[in-house]
């Protein structure tokens, strides 16, 4: 059974290098459009993980403590990549003069 193992290191180090790279460049360039691309990828991943957990057979019964893991991981990098959404979309927001999406947070903006 083939799996996005979020679990192994150098897996994880890359994809921790990918979304800091992505929202880096989402908070250059001023576009939350491309801070929500790891958004979607991690979201698609969690779906593709409840999937496998929900479909596997009998034989790969030793996986689903690591894709249980994997699912783990992919709610973190949700809730991170959700807060780097916004944050980057409140910058959008202040270089276009525009309101943001959500001003709920604009207590914690202020605090960092």
């Amino acid at each position: 059974m083939k799996f996005l193992d979020l679990t192994n290191p150098i897996i994880l180090l890359l994809a921790v290098i990918a979304v800091s790279l992505l929202i880096f460049l989402g908070q250059e360039v001023k576009k939350s459009t491309v801070a929500i691309i790891p958004l979607f990828a991690f979201l698609a991943s969690l779906i593709i993980h409840l999937v496998q957990v929900l479909g596997i057979s009998p034989e790969y019964s030793n996986l689903i403590s690591t894709i249980y893991r994997c699912m783990a991981i992919d709610f973190g990098f949700i809730l991170v990549t959700f807060f780097a959404y916004l944050w980057v979309d409140d910058i959008e927001a202040k270089k276009n003069n525009k309101k943001s999406i959500d001003n709920s947070l604009d207590w914690f903006w202020k605090e960092l």
